[in-house]
C-alpha cells in the first residue's frame, strides 16, 4: 500500500500535464502550494487561506473542500480546530515526497561516465500485474530506462535504489546488477534503446522557446504577486513533467548539442525571478512569512555550464 501511494505522489511530483494548454488541476494545486511555499510557513495552512490560494487560479471553494478532503482520507494531510477554522497540517509522509522531489528538481546528477550501468532485473508472478506496474513507476521514477520488459539501465550508481525497490515488493525478485559493453559507441546505442532521446530533445527545445522571453530579471521584480505565482507554478509545471523522462546522461552519452542544460539553467532563471513576488503574495494570504525554497543556485547551475 505505501508503494501504490508514493507512486501516486511521484506522479504529481512528474507532472504528467501541461497546465500552460490544459486546465487548471485542484488536487495538483494543492500540493504544489505546499511543495513551493505552504510547507516553509509551518506545513500548515487554514482551510480559508488555501481557499483564497486557489480562487487565484479559479478554483471554487466547495472544489477545494472536496479535493482537501480526499487528501486527508489519503494520508496527505491531518486536520484540527481551532476556533471556528479547520487546519490542514502535512503529514511526515508527504514531506518526505515534497522533499524527495525539491531533490530531483533542483539537484541534478552531474557525474563523469565510468562506464559502468547499474542493471534492474525483475521476476514478478503472473498474478501481481498491479507490482509489475508499480516496479516500472518506481525505476522510471528514478531515471531507470527500459532496456527490455523486465530489464532497466541507468547510467548512474542506483544500486541502493534498486535493493530498496526490491525490499518494497517482497513477491518479486529484483536483482542490481553492474554492467558495462567496454564500448563508449555501443553504451550511446543503449542510451538510445532506453529513452526516447529524440522526442525529450525536442520537448526540451519547446521549454526553451516557450519560457526564453520570460528570463527578464528587471521585469519579474515589478510583476504583481498575484501574477506572479499564476506563471512561477505554470513554469514548475512544465519542468517537472522531464522528471520521469530525462536520465541526465552523462555528457560522454548525450546526443550532440543535447539541451537539458540550457533548459536546466533556464527553469532556474526564471523560477528565482519570481520567487520573491510570488511568495510575497503567498504570505500576504496565509499572514504568516513564508521562507526560502530551494532554487537552482549560480553555483549549481554553473555546474552544468
Amino acid at each position: 500500500m505505501l508503494g501504490v501511494k508514493r507512486s501516486v505522489a511521484r506522479r504529481w511530483v512528474a507532472g504528467q500535464y501541461r497546465r500552460s494548454i490544459m486546465q487548471w488541476k485542484p488536487r495538483a494545486l494543492i500540493l504544489d502550494l505546499f511543495g513551493d511555499y505552504l510547507r516553509y510557513a509551518g506545513s500548515e495552512v487554514r482551510l480559508a487561506d488555501i481557499t483564497e490560494l486557489l480562487a487565484v487560479f479559479d478554483i471554487e471553494p466547495a472544489t477545494v473542500r472536496v479535493n482537501l478532503s480526499r487528501l486527508r482520507k489519503e494520508g496527505w494531510f491531518t486536520t484540527r480546530r481551532v476556533g471556528r477554522e479547520t487546519v490542514y497540517s502535512l503529514t511526515p509522509h508527504l514531506l518526505e515526497i515534497l522533499n524527495e522531489g525539491r531533490e530531483r528538481i533542483f539537484h541534478r546528477r552531474s557525474e563523469e561516465w565510468g562506464g559502468r550501468w547499474t542493471m534492474a532485473i525483475y521476476q514478478v508472478p503472473e498474478a501481481d500485474r498491479a507490482v509489475r506496474e508499480q516496479l516500472r513507476k518506481q525505476l522510471a521514477w528514478h531515471g531507470f530506462g527500459q532496456l527490455s520488459p523486465s530489464t532497466w539501465l541507468s547510467p548512474h550508481d542506483l544500486m541502493a535504489e534498486v535493493r530498496e525497490i526490491g525490499a518494497e515488493y517482497p513477491s518479486a525478485k529484483v536483482d542490481a546488477l553492474w554492467c558495462g559493453t567496454g564500448n563508449m559507441q555501443e553504451d550511446r546505442d543503449l542510451a538510445a534503446r532506453c529513452w526516447d532521446l529524440e522526442q525529450l530533445g525536442e520537448d526540451y527545445h519547446e521549454f526553451i522557446r516557450a519560457y526564453a522571453t520570460s528570463d527578464n530579471e528587471v521585469l519579474n521584480a515589478d510583476k504583481e504577486g498575484r501574477t506572479a505565482l499564476i506563471e512561477r507554478m505554470h513554469l514548475i509545471g512544465d519542468f517537472r513533467r522531464f522528471l520521469f523522462r530525462d536520465p541526465y546522461l552523462p555528457r560522454e552519452l548525450q546526443p550532440g548539442g543535447w539541451p537539458s542544460d540550457d533548459a536546466y539553467r533556464l527553469f532556474g532563471a526564471v523560477h528565482r525571478q519570481l520567487g520573491p513576488a510570488a511568495t510575497g503574495f503567498v504570505s500576504g494570504v496565509v499572514g504568516e512569512p513564508v521562507g526560502p525554497g530551494l532554487e537552482v543556485t549560480t553555483e549549481l547551475a554553473r555546474t552544468h555550464a
